[in-house]
């Protein structure tokens, strides 16, 4: 086996480090020893053990530190320091949450935490509770703590995340629904895009836009004038996002991408990556011929490299070829959408972001959009 051919190794969410930490940090605290390596439990079954980096004992209060191993995942947090400290809380408090250094609090409605509470999502809080409770019927102890998670430069390492659109402030966040970091899993991208819309719809924002990637978005953002906080990075999962609006309706939906993105919507795809297909150069040109396209137009278009030189070839024959990607796109779009009073628009950009293909706003349940005449 080549070394680009082994299995991708998996590797650790923020959640499980922070559990581990903040496992250490109370066993410490009540004992006066760190356990190194230290075990948690995963949610789904299991029982990893850590390494510790740092660990420090005061007075009333303990800190341990687990560094993050991402696995073979480009995470933004690999290689980060989770730091939890355990302090005592007020008999009966049970386990509170505080935001340390790097990590955010939530400053908007949408997200599964209320305003105003640290950035640890469900998960990791009832793995750090277990854990604690673990650790106090060991220790025949109440278990009510405080617990602060830190992650030292987070903020830096937040401004790379999505964590700002939807309004977590002062650094990341904890996070992790199984504990394990599974690479280049699609998982975690899906849950930021229905994390957007559920912040955007918590918002009354009615006019939500999916964008491919940055240039799209920045395109589409200047066409409709639109904040932050209606931008959706659906990347190529364009089905994962209209599949949410769909039980989680926003009256009006724009989906917004390059030339060839786009024709791969027109072509029935809903997942965009290049693994899951290609350019059909073939339904181009067929889209082209409808347009009023010669057959040398079609000839030009099925000879081409890319979806970007047959755009290229219909604007010299000033063949609207943009607006009848958009169309299909649309009828792609609205057939997932269909039955809920959602009105999607397509708006195909090129490279530069000039809007070279549109199919404008209408409800998904009616007919698709007619065809222009030119």
């Amino acid at each position: 086996m080549k070394p680009n051919d082994r299995p991708l190794r998996r590797g650790w969410t923020t959640g499980t480090c922070a559990t581990a930490s903040a496992k250490a940090a109370y066993t410490a605290l009540l004992t006066g020893e760190f356990p190194d390596p230290v075990e948690v439990s995963l949610p789904r079954g299991g029982r990893p053990a850590f390494a510790l980096a740092t660990t420090a004992l005061g007075d009333g209060s303990a800190t341990a530190g687990v560094v993050k191993d991402a696995g073979d995942d480009p995470d933004v947090t690999h290689g980060a320091l989770i730091l939890a400290t355990v302090r005592r809380g007020a008999p009966g408090s049970g386990v509170s949450f505080l935001a340390g250094e790097g990590v955010g609090t939530v400053t908007r409605a949408g997200l599964p935490l209320p305003p105003g509470e640290p950035a640890i999502n469900p998960v990791p809080r009832q793995m750090l509770r277990a854990a604690i409770e673990e650790v106090a019927a060991a220790n025949g102890d109440a278990g009510d703590v405080e617990v602060e998670i830190a992650i030292p430069g987070g903020e830096a390492l937040a401004a790379k995340t999505l964590n700002g659109r939807l309004g977590i402030v002062g650094g990341l966040s904890i996070l992790g629904t199984t504990g394990i970091v599974v690479p280049y899993s699609c998982s975690a991208w899906i849950h930021s895009i229905h994390s957007g819309i559920a912040v955007a719809r918590a918002a009354g924002i009615a006019h939500i836009a999916g964008a491919t990637g940055a240039a799209s978005e920045a395109a589409v953002k200047k066409l409709h004038h639109l904040p932050d906080t209606a931008l959706i990075d659906m990347g190529d999962f364009v089905g994962g996002m209209l599949k949410y609006v769909r039980s989680h309706p926003v009256p009006r939906v724009t989906i917004a991408g390059g030339v060839g993105k786009m024709t791969k919507l027109a072509q029935g795809l809903l997942d965009l990556h290049s693994r899951r297909g290609s350019v059909d150069l073939g339904v181009l040109a067929k889209l082209a011929e409808g347009e009023g396209g010669s057959p040398a137009l079609s000839e030009r278009i099925l000879a081409c490299n890319t979806a970007a030189e047959a755009f290229a070839h219909a604007e010299e024959e000033g063949v609207a070829l943009g607006d009848a990607v958009a169309r299909a796109a649309w009828e792609t779009a609205a057939r997932v959408v269909a039955g809920n009073k959602i009105e999607v628009e397509i708006a195909v950009f090129d490279r530069d972001g000039r809007l070279v293909g549109r199919a404008p706003f209408q409800a998904a349940h009616a007919a698709p959009p007619r065809k222009r005449r030119r």
